[in-house]
């Protein structure tokens, strides 16, 4: 496996990784136990854009977590062209979500991936919506049947993903 110093994000990358992201629905969670061992746990997500999104219960052992310390690790595997990106890792940072807006946008987007999950989704009065917004991302392609990763600075999300027009169909090569 090839190892690239860390690097600012560009369009390429971006599109590689929305791509792997939006073509996924499972990521592994990692974050600090208060004894400070890892607790990892494997659970659905959204994307928009970059960011993730999941919903856990109000009472749950990753948001008494989380609230504690809000870094995390995430990690997101998939299936993927020979250059794409196959897999990726995130240092993030997760927050609840308390603007209501905010919570209505990322369910919508919920509903129309998932539709059928509807009458199983218990009520927000029960669950919360968790933001993961990532710091850094570790992507790694297959070429020549050898792993090659490429470390990206996130930065201000927002700012990364103003000048992306993404399309899922598109060719998306990580190198």
């Amino acid at each position: 496996m090839t190892t690239n110093p860390t690097e600012p994000i560009h369009g390429r990358a971006v599109l590689a990784i929305l791509k792997l992201l939006g073509g996924q629905s499972l990521m592994t969670l990692a974050v600090n136990r208060p004894d400070g061992r890892p607790h990892a746990a494997t659970l659905g997500y959204m994307n928009d854009g970059l960011n993730l999104y999941f919903i856990t219960a109000r009472n749950s052992e990753k948001l008494s977590n989380i609230l504690a310390d809000p870094r995390v690790g995430v990690a997101v595997r998939g299936h993927a062209e020979e250059g794409e990106a196959v897999g990726v890792s995130m240092d993030a940072r997760a927050r609840v979500l308390t603007d209501m807006t905010e919570i209505e946008h990322v369910m919508g987007l919920i509903l129309d991936r998932v539709p059928e999950i509807a009458p199983w989704a218990p009520g927000l009065g029960k669950t919360v919506v968790v933001k993961v917004i990532p710091e850094t991302i570790e992507a790694v392609a297959v070429i020549d049947g050898r792993s090659h990763t490429q470390t990206y600075q996130i930065g201000d999300v927002e700012a990364v993903m103003a000048d992306v027009d993404y399309e899922p169909s598109a060719v998306a090569r990580l190198f």
